[in-house]
C-alpha cells in the first residue's frame, strides 16, 4: 500500500510541475491544484497508513490511527480552496485586462532586448 501511495504522490507532483510550467493560466491553476493534492496525500500518509483502525486511543485498542495528520490535511484542504479561489480571480482579472491568458506577458514598450519571448504556439 505504501508503494501505491508513494507512486500516486510522485505522479501528482510530476503532473503538477508539468502543468505549472505550461505558461497559461488554466494549466497553471490545475498544476497548483495537483501539487496541493500531492502535499495533502503526503501529509495524510505521514501518519502511517492503517486500515480499519480507530482514530482515537481507547482502552483495549492496540492499533490506532494518528489523528494529527488528518486534521492537518483538513486544514490544508480549506487553505488550498481559498488559495485556488484567489488565483482564479487574479487569472480572470489578468485575462479580462489583457485578452490573453499567457503567464509571461511582455510589455509592447519593452525595447531593452533583455526579455525572451515565450512559446506562443
Amino acid at each position: 500500500m505504501e508503494l501505491l501511495v508513494a507512486s500516486a504522490i510522485g505522479i501528482l507532483t510530476a503532473a503538477g510541475l508539468y502543468l505549472v510550467l505550461r505558461l497559461r493560466t488554466f494549466p497553471v491553476i490545475m498544476g497548483m491544484s495537483l501539487l496541493t493534492y500531492a502535499v495533502n496525500v503526503f501529509l495524510f500518509a505521514s501518519g502511517r497508513l492503517t486500515v480499519g483502525a480507530p482514530p482515537i486511543l481507547q482502552k483495549g485498542v492496540e492499533t490506532y490511527t494518528d489523528p494529527l495528520p488528518q486534521a492537518l490535511v483538513l486544514t490544508a484542504i480549506v487553505i488550498s480552496f481559498g488559495m485556488t479561489a484567489v488565483i482564479v480571480m487574479i487569472a480572470l482579472g489578468a485575462y479580462l485586462g489583457s485578452d490573453d491568458d499567457h503567464v509571461d506577458d511582455i510589455d509592447e514598450d519593452d525595447t531593452s532586448g533583455t526579455s525572451v519571448q515565450g512559446d506562443r504556439a
